[in-house]
């Protein structure tokens, strides 16, 4: 097997929510396997650092960034402008940017489910309709970042468990609409894993602390992932390794998804 499989010199991508966590991983890892990047987020200081981390890694590539809110229409179409204004070509959309807000069906707004439903999925609808002419171009691929919420249900985060599953269900519908322009279109299902999205939901440090150590009980694979292990599935599946996927949903969980109570 040849090992430019997985390599993506001369190759272009966008990653969204990229100043931390997953998005900040897949990166780097992109970086380090040759693409030229352009990164968003909502900070633009973490996405400074991020772009001073990439300058460092040793390879013929580009990249730049753009600070954009998802919540707002406008950003999203800047994400497209900006990129085309440094790049020709789109070989890989990452729609990874995600948020997550607690509640149930009785306390759950709706300016909390609109919140969580225009960032997880109105704007990933967005941003790929966008990014389609460019992909077609290249017969490039979308890995949308999803969650294991997405094929089990967990209590308390309605609107975060309805995001994630419609996700999926994009990602299956695009790719069957998509596989006769030659794009393929997968997702990523990861479990539970160390990053920040949790303590941005409100969650205080020693309830995430003791919400990873249940992780290695709830997990079969006894932990927690980490944010570098789900960046190699969505490398895998952004490269010709995959060559012949689409319209999967990869759980990256530790066997979570595959787990019941007893």
């Amino acid at each position: 097997m040849s090992t430019n499989l997985l390599s993506f010199a001369g190759k272009t991508a966008i990653i969204t929510g990229a100043s931390s966590g997953i998005g900040r991983a897949t990166a780097v890892l992109f970086k380090e396997l040759g693409a030229s990047l352009l990164v968003t987020g909502r900070n633009e200081q973490n996405l400074q650092s991020l772009v001073k981390e990439l300058s460092l890694i040793p390879t013929k590539s580009d990249v730049h960034y753009v600070v954009a809110d998802l919540e707002k229409e406008d950003q999203v179409s800047s994400i497209i402008a900006s990129f085309k204004k440094h790049f020709d070509s789109l070989d890989v959309l990452v729609n990874n940017a995600g948020i997550l807000e607690g509640g149930s069906v009785e306390t759950t707004s709706l300016e909390s489910y609109d919140r969580v439903m225009t960032v997880n999925l109105r704007s990933v609808l967005q941003l790929t309709q966008l990014s389609v002419p460019l992909l077609e171009r290249t017969k490039g691929s979308v890995v949308n970042v999803s969650s294991v919420n997405a094929i089990r249900s967990f209590a308390g985060i309605l609107a975060y468990n309805i995001s994630k599953a419609g996700l999926d269900q994009f990602t299956r519908c695009t790719a069957l609409e998509l596989a006769p322009k030659g794009i393929r279109v997968n997702s990523v299902n990861p479990g539970v894993t160390v990053t920040e999205l949790h303590s941005r939901s409100g969650m205080d440090t020693e309830a995430y602390q003791k919400f990873l150590e249940r992780s290695k009980e709830t997990h079969p694979l006894g932990r927690p992932g980490t944010a570098n292990e789900v960046a190699r599935s969505i490398a895998f599946l952004a490269s010709p390794l995959s060559s012949f996927s689409t319209g999967i949903s990869l759980p990256v969980d530790g066997g979570r998804h595959a787990a019941c109570p007893r």
